[in-house]
């Protein structure tokens, strides 16, 4: 007989096991407990990487991130003038190297004044960084020269950047100095610059009452072109763009001009200074000789026009029968108008440009190159054929033509210096020795002589010369150097220009001592007056200090 089996019993709590809640809460608390070890086990791996694995890549950026690297800023070298002073130099200022910020090397001008010439240092753009041609380039934070001998001496004046390190604790703050690596400091140069003679020039500006004038001066040696003197006047002193003061701004917006270098890159018409020029072109062409005679008829008609002789302008008296001496002497125009006919624009023209007008000089500092005028020019600029008035002005200096200082001073120079042109050079000879090789090319270029020999008779020069022996002795128009203890070579010039004053540009070349020159000396004076009466005195104050001196 079959027992039967008895249906199990379901009870309340058998539902429940297995009621959709209670499997929820399953799934969740094993997912818990997945979360859990999945996390453990993969933060488990990750310190075994970073502990082990990477221990020594993380042990060293922690060395790192505890040590900061200070930039220190290479002094650059040195700027003595010919006679040993010191005009600039770099101090690293350590109070700034005190925080975290990079030294710098401070540069100081000890003779500001001499700011043309020299220039200043700003910082470097990224432009200028990136295309920096030195051996040591700079970088973003370091400051290049500007103008002047800094700019052009750029390369051979920097120095290569030095570094320390410091250790710093968690919060930043210094705890000791590791290491320091020094900076290499720039080369040191020696200027042909004398800056005494510089000083001179300027106290002669104020001497004469003339500090409310725009002056240009500049005196350079004869027989190898070295730069004596160089001012250009407004000026300023470089220590404001190395301090960055508010008197940059000033500088900037100042109707003077005072950034603007008058030597090199100011034009004006050169007046009578030009007439010893045409005097030797003249010679040379065979168009005069020392006997040729011209009568001073006071005026010269042409057509409409009439051009006069500043004697008869001036005072109603003519110079009678004048030879090319006395012409250059009494700087009389009607003998120039005559010669000038004769001789002739083009050739004028290309006496000149031998004498270097209408090039650049080769300094090296930025310049321009002023104007001799030809028929093709006025042509081609002002759309009018050249006219004989046109060569009467071209004669003595006037009209179109437009000179620097500079270029006048290298020509009068080419006259001192027996037809010798020398490139104007901003270092003193001989100096290269204890350079290397990649700054001894550069320095080379700007301290070596470099002259060309213009073909001249010895008899046309020394024509030209004695009529500019006897321009500074009695009889002559420089009546400020009549009584001057040395006997010298010189030129007055009074140049018309256009300027709302309507006074003319004052100038005066001259070169010392006659016999045996050391220094041509040329002073301009916008809108200055009479050459003779303003310019000359100048050039007078300073080359008395230069003879005087007992150094």
């Amino acid at each position: 007989m079959f027992r039967a089996v008895p249906k199990k019993k379901v009870t309340e709590s058998n539902l429940a096991f297995w009621s959709p809640w209670r499997v929820l809460d399953k799934i969740f608390i094993f997912g818990i407990l997945f979360l859990f070890s999945f996390s453990f086990i993969t933060l488990f791996i990750r310190l075994f990487s970073l502990a082990v694995v990477k221990g020594d890549y993380y042990k060293r950026l922690s060395s790192q991130n505890r040590l900061r690297e200070i930039i220190v800023e290479a002094p650059r070298g040195r700027l003595y003038d010919r006679k040993g002073y010191i005009i600039a130099e770099s101090q690293i200022d350590e109070e700034q190297g005190k925080g975290f910020n990079r030294i710098r090397a401070k540069r100081i001008y000890l003779f500001p004044y001499a700011s043309h010439f020299v220039g200043y240092v700003q910082e470097a753009s990224r432009q200028e960084v990136k295309d920096s041609p030195c051996y040591y380039k700079p970088f973003l934070g370091d400051r290049v020269g500007r103008v002047g001998v800094e700019k052009i001496l750029d390369c051979i004046l920097r120095g290569k950047n030095g570094r320390k390190l410091v250790e710093v604790d968690a919060f930043g703050r210094k705890v000791r100095e590791i290491a320091f690596y020094s900076p290499k400091k720039g080369f040191d140069l020696r200027l042909s610059l004398d800056v005494k003679l510089q000083e001179a020039a300027r106290e002669a500006i104020f001497k004469r009452n003339l500090s409310n004038k725009k002056v240009a001066i500049v005196g350079l040696k004869p027989s190898t072109g070295e730069v004596l003197l160089y001012l250009s006047y407004p000026d300023f002193d470089p220590n404001d763009f190395e301090n960055g003061n508010e008197k940059i701004k000033e500088y900037i917006s100042s109707k003077d001009k005072p950034l603007f270098d008058r030597v090199a890159k100011g034009v004006y018409p050169p007046g009578s200074t030009f007439k010893p020029f045409v005097a030797l072109a003249a010679l040379e062409e065979k168009i005069v000789d020392e006997r040729t005679l011209i009568e001073d008829t006071g005026v010269v008609q042409l057509g409409p026009q009439t051009f006069g002789n500043w004697y008869f302008l001036e005072y109603g008296k003519t110079d009678g029968l004048v030879d090319i001496v006395k012409a250059i002497s009494r700087s009389n125009d009607i003998f120039f108008y005559k010669t000038g006919e004769r001789l002739g624009e083009k050739k004028i023209r290309d006496w000149a440009i031998t004498f270097g007008f209408s090039k650049l000089t080769g300094i090296g500092f930025d310049e321009r190159s002023g104007i001799v005028p030809s028929d093709f020019w006025k042509r081609e600029t002002i759309g009018s054929r050249w006219y004989l008035g046109d060569t009467y002005n071209l004669s003595i200096g006037q009209g179109y033509l437009l000179v620097t200082p500079l270029q006048l001073a290298v020509a009068t120079a080419a006259i001192a210096n027996d037809g010798n042109l020398c490139r104007p050079i901003l270092l003193r000879p001989g100096l290269t020795k204890q350079l290397p090789f990649w700054a001894k090319e550069g320095v080379e270029k700007f301290s070596t002589p470099s002259c060309t020999k213009i073909k001249l008779s010895e008899k046309n020069l020394k024509i030209v010369k004695e009529g500019m022996l006897k321009a500074c002795q009695s009889g002559g128009t420089a009546f400020p150097f009549f009584d001057f203890k040395v006997n010298v070579g010189c030129k007055t010039g009074t140049a018309e220009s256009d300027r709302p004053s309507g006074l003319p540009h004052a100038w005066f070349t001259v070169f010392a001592p006659f016999e045996k020159p050391e220094i041509v000396l040329t002073v301009l004076v916008e809108e200055g007056g009479q050459g003779s009466e303003v310019a000359a005195p100048i050039a007078r104050d300073i080359l008395e200090f230069y003879f005087g001196r007992e150094d």
